[in-house]
């Protein structure tokens, strides 16, 4: 069983798909601890109310020895809007995976986090948005592309509306990317993703 930190800094809406995903035996792995970059996150009370271990720090040498106490294999970035530093990347690699609320390579990278990408979205009045699942490497958003759905957003008559459309594939894509790292279905070659 594959070993899962999640990283969050804010509701944890996508935390809660991995949970439920957890409980309901669709992945093969167990969440071992809850890491947040904010300290009133609630994604905190909703890994408390699982009976997750939940910690909030910025501490990258804190981070590192939570990580090795719980003895993660997988790092999950659900919403989590600290940049990772270059030194876990490398001591996890092709095991720390993020979830972001575009398709990339639209509207990613620094500066591209949360509504403020539905923001930019909206203002361009994209017609078709959605979520992708990437690992992590050391630039922002360039890591290899694991899962992508798309959605038809032209009806959104807000920044907020195309958010609420994108989450629902968030919170499919997401537990689907962990569930296929967990059956150690996911090979990187060339920078491209293969499923097996």
């Amino acid at each position: 069983m594959v070993n899962i930190a999640v990283f969050i800094s804010g509701g944890g809406t996508d935390l809660q798909s991995i949970i439920d995903a957890e409980k309901s035996g669709f992945i093969n792995g167990k969440i071992q601890c809850v890491i947040s970059s904010k300290k009133d996150a609630y994604g905190l009370t909703r890994a408390a109310k699982a009976d997750i271990p939940a910690f909030f720090s910025r501490d990258n040498d804190e981070i590192e020895k939570l990580l090795e106490e719980y003895k993660i294999d997988l790092i999950v970035l659900a919403g989590y809007l600290a940049i990772i530093p270059d030194r876990l990347i490398k001591k996890y690699p092709d095991s720390i995976i993020n979830i972001h609320p575009a398709l990339i390579p639209s509207f990613c990278g620094m500066g591209y986090y949360g509504m403020h990408v539905h923001e930019a979205a909206f203002k361009k009045g994209v017609k078709v948005a959605g979520a992708t699942v990437h690992f992590v490497s050391n630039e922002v958003d360039g890591g290899p592309i694991i899962l992508q759905e798309a959605c038809d957003v032209s009806k959104a008559e807000s920044p907020y509306e195309m958010q609420q459309m994108v989450l629902e594939i968030e919170h499919r894509i997401l537990p689907l990317a962990v569930k296929y790292y967990c059956n150690d279905q996911l090979v990187v070659k060339d920078e491209r993703v293969i499923i097996k």
